[in-house]
């Protein structure tokens, strides 16, 4: 196999004296922390742009991962009933617009496999249609499972979800092959993107709102009519991050001023969609202010 970049220390010419004394001056990496230092040196000198360092990180990241880390959780998994018609969940599966759903049957903890959206079209051409016939195997991981390992058996298997087990053998919740991707590359569109034109805050028929967390901070307040600070952080997502005091997970949610937090997207290094909704009280002076129209 060619190499398009041979080691320094490759057998297939002989050494230069630079090179040699290169090792002596500066010896190669004794650990990751060592490497990702020489990395974030060789981008301050832009020998490699910052979208390529941010992807090795990611990759590093992976590898220190497990499954429990990035898995959506099982009170936020979007599951089918197999005792309900398609007439009862094609409207779910519609508004949620997944292309992958595990289907359960009798509670949560007994799925029986995963349904693709696609193969609904089966029962609009079809006279009969068995849901049950339609399923494909389901994948069980522990919580445990590595990122890196699970990327590869993904690969390797063809899959795109896997449903994440505890200990006990119970459903923990589900993860799929572009949240671990995302975990290295960044951003990947989905069905919580934004259309260029629909701008950053979207209000949901339910009430609530999707919300670019790169929203900034003031464009905020000024559409919920709320007063958070900009002098910390710039963008909402940047608020939330720092009332957690880290990067939260997909599903968990904190209150802030009368409005809850949802993490809808997100990936190990930064927010990138939340869900809001603005907090209900018994007493109408603790419930908040409503969003302005505009």
């Amino acid at each position: 196999m060619n190499d398009s970049y041979p080691s320094r220390r490759s057998a297939d010419r002989p050494r230069s004296l630079l090179e040699r004394l290169t090792d002596l001056i500066s010896p190669e990496p004794e650990s990751r922390a060592e490497l990702l230092e020489i990395l974030q040196d060789a981008h301050e000198r832009n020998l490699i742009d910052a979208d390529s360092l941010s992807m090795i990180e990611g990759v590093f990241q992976v590898a220190e991962m497990s499954a429990r880390d990035i898995m959506v959780p099982r009170a936020q998994m979007d599951a089918i009933n197999i005792a309900e018609s398609p007439e009862e969940f094609i409207p779910f599966v519609l508004d949620k617009a997944h292309s992958r759903y595990p289907v359960f049957e009798g509670g949560r903890d007994n799925v029986i496999g995963v349904l693709l959206a696609k193969d609904l079209l089966r029962f609009y051409a079809e006279e009969e249609f068995d849901v049950r016939g339609m399923l494909r195997p389901a994948v069980f991981i522990p919580e445990s499972k590595r990122l890196n390992v699970l990327l590869h058996d993904f690969r390797v298997n063809r899959n795109h979800i896997a449903i994440v087990v505890d200990e006990y053998g119970g459903v923990a919740g589900l993860i799929t092959i572009e949240d671990v991707l995302e975990q290295i590359v960044g951003d990947i569109e989905d069905e919580y993107d934004f259309d260029e034109e629909a701008g950053n805050i979207i209000a949901a028929p339910d009430g609530r709102y999707r919300v670019r967390a790169l929203t900034e901070v003031a464009q905020f307040n000024e559409v919920f009519g709320t007063h958070y600070s900009d002098d910390e952080v710039d963008t909402i997502g940047g608020l939330v991050t720092h009332r957690f005091g880290r990067v939260p997970h997909r599903g968990e949610h904190v209150e802030i001023d009368g409005f809850e937090f949802e993490i809808l997207r997100g990936d190990a290094r930064q927010l990138h969609v939340l869900l809001v909704n603005r907090v209900v009280r018994e007493h109408p002076g603790d419930a908040g202010t409503a969003p302005q129209e505009g």
